[in-house]
């Protein structure tokens, strides 16, 4: 599964401060109707993504319904991004079946 769209990227600032860009409610709902096939645990849905130049592997948190895509400090340093830019996310679901027994 293949998704794209565009995000404003927001600082979550807990115990472990990170960036993120939400996955807008349609791609949410489309992931979560496959989740249970591509999930290896807890939810987490493993993508590959693209921000510009820059692709890496991570997981999509779900949060309230929707889904959280992490960007690590690399691809914002790469980018030259920071919170509130509103960046294109290109997302590949991994639709590989995980073995849920690691």
């Amino acid at each position: 599964m293949d998704i794209e769209f565009d995000g404003e990227i927001w600082y979550w600032r807990g115990p472990s401060p990170f960036y993120f860009v939400t996955v807008p409610e349609e791609h949410s709902r489309d992931i979560k109707a496959i989740s249970g096939l591509v999930t290896y645990g807890w939810g987490v849905i493993p993508v590959a993504v693209q921000v510009g130049r820059t692709q890496w592997k991570t997981s999509l948190i779900p949060k309230d319904a929707l889904y959280l895509v992490p960007l690590k400090d690399m691809v914002r340093k790469r980018e030259s991004l920071n919170e509130g830019d509103v960046v294109t996310i290109r997302l590949s679901v991994d639709m590989q079946p995980h073995d849920r027994t690691r």
